[in-house]
């Protein structure tokens, strides 16, 4: 007589946690998405127009109105000449007197007064743009209260050298990566909308930073995660990870400004919004900034870990045990570079500072505990404990996830024979 039937039950082994783990965490994913819901229901932003910043207005106190041009020509010619910034159907005659300025011809691309041209004048010192002929580049277009119109520089023309690097970036990460690369840049879409749609006009109203911070990013990592790497007990398993890692880097965020009293005033953006916008909170935007800035290291890290866990998990002989001891070896190395990074990426953002304190002849304790370095550091801290304990959290999570194989033993073997 033979027997066909192979006791596929004793393949996968004892399973005392994977069925119950896995409720527990897909419960916990659940109810944390009808908290974010409900989270983003309450914070939703008005719809309540705020009055455009003083540096942003043009003269009627609108919108600042920018137009295409490019440069004709540049000459050496007087400062203060009168035909600077008027519309112009042909080059003006040259001035006389000293060369102490630079002058460009710029012909208008875009526009009411499309076809026409423009003369703009720098004085040609630090901090003044450089033109060369055939430079793109935008100007603002002001109409005073009598109809005239005048044109000033406001910046170089970027649009298409960046369309072209971001349609590099998502070929190579395509073409690489493939149908899971795409997934991911649909996630940093979706990651760009919640930031621009929610976050941003919440902080605007005057929301709690702290709320509003953790249900965008929740948002985010919900859409990101299962978009990039699909739903499955192992990317729960990286999201639940990801979740419980950000409370716990809200927390750090908000006692690290606590306890070194930062107050974000340091940063000359942050002014401009203390200036214009005096119904948001500095420090809250600071903290905001800090949680959401964990995000991406975070991600990567969990996802990481538990990628290995479950891919050990499916070794021939694994315990729980061993996967989580394994994967943790892993971790340790993963947290050695990311930490690296984090603090580089931090230091690299603070560079131009930096190099102003080292020529200030100040005392490397000042310059550690100023404002401006102060953050960064903090930043770095905040981020490096989150990223550190995120590891054996994660791996923990899917260790319990995932199902170990047992090892297949000789009488296993003959019956599945038989």
């Amino acid at each position: 007589m033979t027997h066909s039937h192979a006791h596929s039950h004793s393949l996968q082994g004892p399973t005392p946690f994977g069925p119950l783990a896995a409720k527990v965490v897909v419960g916990l994913l659940i109810a944390i998405g009808v908290v974010t819901l409900a989270g983003a229901a309450w914070l939703w932003p008005s719809k309540q127009k705020v009055d455009i910043p003083l540096p942003f207005q043009n003269a009627a106190g609108g919108a600042v109105t920018t137009e295409a041009g490019h440069v004709v020509s540049t000459s050496a010619a007087p400062c203060g000449y009168q035909s600077v910034g008027a519309v112009l159907t042909a080059p003006p005659a040259p001035a006389q007197g000293d060369p102490n300025c630079v002058q460009a011809f710029v012909a208008i691309d875009s526009g009411p007064n499309e076809g026409a041209n423009t003369l703009l004048e720098f004085s040609g010192g630090a901090g003044q743009p450089q033109l060369a002929v055939g430079d793109q580049i935008r100007i603002t277009r002001q109409v005073d209260p009598t109809g005239t119109t005048t044109y000033s520089f406001y910046d170089y023309e970027r649009a298409w050298p960046l369309i072209g690097l971001a349609v590099v970036f998502a070929v190579v990460v395509v073409a690489v990566a493939r149908w899971r690369g795409f997934r991911a840049l649909i996630g940093i879409v979706v990651a760009f909308v919640v930031l621009v749609v929610f976050m941003l006009p919440a902080l605007r109203d005057g929301a709690a930073a702290i709320p509003v911070a953790l249900v965008a990013s929740s948002m985010i990592l919900y859409a990101v995660i299962y978009l990039a790497h699909g739903v499955s007990l192992r990317t729960s398993a990286a999201l639940l990870g990801t979740l419980a890692s950000l409370l716990l880097a809200a927390l750090l965020s908000w006692a690290a400004i606590e306890l070194t009293h930062l107050t974000g005033l340091s940063e000359e953006e942050n002014n401009a919004v203390a200036t214009y916008l005096g119904n948001v909170s500095i420090t809250g935007l600071l903290l905001a900034g800090f949680i959401v800035g964990s995000l991406g290291v975070l991600n990567d890290v969990t996802v990481t870990q538990a990628s290995t866990a479950f891919e050990l998990a499916g070794m021939e002989g694994a315990s729980r045990r061993a996967v989580f001891v394994g994967a943790m070896r892993v971790g340790r190395d993963h947290i050695a570079s990311t930490v690296y990074t984090l603090v580089l990426a931090y230091a690299g953002s603070a560079l131009p500072l930096l190099l102003l304190f080292s020529v200030a002849n100040r005392s490397l304790g000042d310059v550690l505990t100023s404002e401006s370095v102060a953050i960064e550091i903090a930043r770095s801290a905040v981020g490096g404990i989150a990223l550190a304990l995120s590891v054996p959290l994660t791996t923990a999570i899917a260790a319990m996830l995932a199902t170990p194989t047992a090892p297949v033993t000789p009488a296993d073997t003959h019956r599945s024979r038989t």
